[in-house]
């Protein structure tokens, strides 16, 4: 968003005082880098909800896998856990794809909206930026003619610099005025803009990890063996991976 300026001849009186100047570019700045911001959030928000999806996804066909396992044409222990873990992978897809379609909805959709708005606001930046190479350059012209030794010719040319640069005078004059009013008016926009997106954003996670939570409580008493802790589950899964390392066809040469 920033810019090269002309190189002109520059005049001599200070045009726009270095306060003015000041302010624009502290205000300017701050659209700058809430640009940036609002271009990096949107991308790191769409970047999440694709690993969501993926995720979940993912879940779903480790589930299927499982239940086109041989061993569930065999245990129908087994079959009954898999099924139970495939139909809690469908619920857990299934509410992950809501609350995907609601943060796009309600935030990336608005991210991309406003950050829509900054190459009109760039426009308006360079407009004002021409404006003032023209005013310097007529300024400049203006001086000249007043330094010269007044004869009839010069004076006319004077009249005639001193008629061309007053609407350019006021034109810069009034955009730099209307994007000093402005441009803090956008950016104090900001917070009553995103607000409603975040608080749209939290109450789909709570929702959501709320959902969760019932999902796979219910699992849990689904595949729970009472009196089974941890700990004696991977005691169990190394006594028949033991078993299994005992076999001939998988010994050591």
């Amino acid at each position: 968003m920033s810019w090269i300026p002309f190189k002109i001849t520059q005049p001599k009186k200070q045009i726009v005082p270095k306060t003015v100047e000041r302010d624009f570019e502290r205000e300017y700045g701050k659209l700058q880098q809430l640009e940036e911001q609002t271009r990096r959030l949107q991308k790191d928000m769409k970047k999440s909800t694709d690993a969501d999806l993926a995720m979940s996804k993912s879940a779903v066909k480790i589930s299927l896998d499982l239940l086109s396992n041989p061993l569930c044409e065999q245990d129908q222990d087994f079959l009954n856990m898999v099924t139970a873990l495939d139909t809690a992978m469908k619920r857990m897809d299934a509410f992950n794809q809501e609350k995907v379609n609601q943060i796009q909805k309600t935030v990336i959709e608005p991210l991309k909206k406003f950050g829509s708005v900054f190459p009109s606001l760039n426009m308006a930046v360079k407009r004002r930026e021409q404006a003032l190479q023209d005013y310097r350059r007529l300024q400049a012209k203006v001086e000249k003619y007043e330094e010269k030794e007044k004869t009839g010719p010069v004076l006319a040319k004077l009249h005639q610099a001193r008629e061309e640069l007053r609407p350019v005078r006021d034109d810069f004059e009034a955009k730099n005025k209307q994007l000093l009013d402005e441009m803090p008016r956008f950016y104090g926009s900001r917070l009553g803009y995103f607000q409603p997106s975040f608080e749209s954003l939290i109450r789909a996670q709570v929702v959501y990890y709320s959902e969760m939570h019932k999902i796979f409580g219910d699992l849990t008493q689904q595949l729970d063996q009472p009196g089974h802790s941890d700990e004696q589950r991977e005691q169990e899964n190394e006594a028949k991976l033991s078993e299994l390392r005992a076999l001939s066809i998988v010994a050591d040469d």
